[in-house]
């Protein structure tokens, strides 16, 4: 068997985002990719999530490709659920980062004072000051912004209906976000997470935990907030695999592209291993 014939046959670490990636704008199942995930389990294969949703809005996407992943990376690497019995409802809040978001609240908060702001608690609590569209707000409560710092934050959620993605990145570049890390979405929003961290950070640990060679990793993604676990994947001698409908710059930053999210991308790079 010569070498690159056993690096293909051997059981990957298969790192998938969720939106735009594994299911559509509807919430329904990008095409094939829920028997395409189950293929790649029953091939030996570990096929986990790496998102930055919270866990309240990613269990159900566990759910719908029917896996049982060992971990979950959630918040764009600010929490790591671990499986702790055989069931969904076993997964416990195993890792979580976090900072005092203070001072780029009050920061944002002069430059776009009619966004809505959502933190994010180490213990997967939310506060949030106005509805957020397309947010789950389970286990979220609505308090004036200035109760938002008050303590240590996984994660900072800026919406602003009224700006587009190129408005925010505008934005970070003029007042110079220091001490955080952030991804911009594809809308109006962006999302912070404590300095050095995102989902690539989040990873690495789940790699090393469970013994995963960094060649034998596969990451598949859409995101401005990929681009990190595109950068880990490809150092270590893996996979960084762009949905086609990314930005560029996603595209760019990627080893490989499949196609869209509506023409079942996921699906087609995971019949192909």
């Amino acid at each position: 068997m010569t070498g690159a014939t056993a690096r293909a046959a051997a059981p990957l670490l298969i790192a998938l985002d969720i939106d735009g990636t594994v299911i559509l704008e509807d919430e329904s199942p990008s095409p094939d990719v829920v028997a395409a995930v189950g293929a790649a389990h029953a091939a030996g294969h570990e096929v986990m999530l790496a998102t930055g949703r919270s866990w309240e809005g990613t269990h159900s996407i566990l759910s719908m490709l029917q896996i049982l992943p060992e971990y979950v990376v959630c918040s764009n690497g600010a929490a790591i659920m671990k499986r702790a019995g055989d069931t969904i409802d076993t997964y416990e809040r195993f890792h979580t980062e976090s900072f005092d978001a203070t001072p780029v609240l009050n920061l944002l908060r002069t430059h776009l004072p009619e966004a809505h702001y959502l933190v994010e608690l180490p213990d997967g609590r939310r506060l949030y000051t106005d509805y957020l569209d397309d947010w789950s707000l389970e286990r979220a409560n609505r308090v004036p912004f200035e109760q938002l710092g008050t303590h240590p934050v996984s994660r900072v959620v800026v919406v602003s209906p009224t700006h587009t993605d190129r408005d925010f990145i505008e934005l970070i570049e003029r007042i110079g976000l220091n001490h955080v890390s952030y991804a911009v979405g594809w809308t109006a929003w962006l999302d912070i997470a404590p300095q050095g961290v995102d989902k690539s950070t989040a990873l690495e640990m789940v790699r090393t935990w469970r013994g995963v060679a960094g060649a034998r990793v596969l990451v598949i993604g859409d995101g401005r907030n990929d681009l990190g676990m595109f950068a880990w994947a490809l150092a270590h001698g893996g996979r960084a695999v762009a949905m086609a409908q990314g930005p560029q710059e996603v595209r760019d930053a990627a080893g490989e592209v499949t196609t869209s999210v509506v023409d079942g991308g996921v699906a087609a790079v995971l019949r192909a291993l």
